[in-house]
């Protein structure tokens, strides 16, 4: 399994970057990785990310966006506000999840 460093310190990914083990992500890697790709994280976003962990921790799997807007409750057109043109990959790459069956 790869290792990369963020904000100071290793992380294992997969070879697209997405983080591979649960316990190695935190509200500052989240901070790193959003401005990696030009998201300054704002309370909707961590709404969002709040939802997708707590629902990963229950399902093992990552939600889809589908899914984060019905039982998560926050509308899609709201989901590609934040996480702009690939919303649902985004949004996990940032969580620290892997990326949602159905991605490309």
């Amino acid at each position: 399994m790869p290792v990369t460093t963020v904000a100071g310190r290793s992380v294992h990914v997969d070879p697209e970057g997405f983080l591979t083990v649960f316990d190695e992500w935190d509200s500052e890697l989240a901070e790193r990785l959003a401005s990696q790709i030009g998201i300054n994280l704002t309370e909707a976003h961590w709404k969002a990310i709040s939802f997708l962990r707590e629902d990963y921790a229950v399902q093992g799997e990552t939600a889809t966006l589908r899914r984060i807007s019905t039982v998560g409750g926050i509308p899609i057109k709201e989901l590609f506000r934040l996480f702009p043109k690939k919303p649902a990959k985004k949004l996990a790459y940032i969580a620290g999840l892997p990326k949602p069956h159905g991605c490309v």
